[in-house]
């Protein structure tokens, strides 16, 4: 089965930055599309940022400039490095893995950027 297990969340101040990774196993990393998304509260999902398996990325206009997306396939792990945080970065945090025909998401990480 597949598991994603997510981690490096935490309270930050603005202007911070954080970490998340986001461990595979079950899965064949090397050719999956991978993704973050976050949820506020009191709002719906959001697309953060994506990677594919070529190593393109894209990112939510939101995001663009202060968060990178990136992939260690000997890791089997994917990370989102967050720059220059804001309060309205606040959300937990869900790593998505995707190949044809299936994905799966990670159980979600909090994020809390605050004085």
């Amino acid at each position: 089965q597949v598991q994603l297990v997510e981690s490096g969340g935490g309270l930050v101040q603005p202007g911070g930055s954080l970490r998340l990774s986001c461990a595979a196993s079950g899965i064949m990393f090397s050719i999956a599309a991978l993704a973050w998304y976050r949820q506020a509260p009191g709002k719906e999902r959001e697309f953060v940022a994506s990677i594919t398996r070529e190593g393109i990325t894209n990112y939510a206009d939101s995001v663009k400039g202060r968060f990178t997306i990136s992939r260690d396939n000997a890791k089997k792990t994917q990370y989102l490095q967050m720059n220059s945080l804001k309060a309205e970065d606040t959300a937990v945090y869900y790593c998505r893995i995707a190949t044809t025909g299936f994905y799966d998401w990670g159980q979600g990480t909090q994020v809390t950027v605050s004085s």
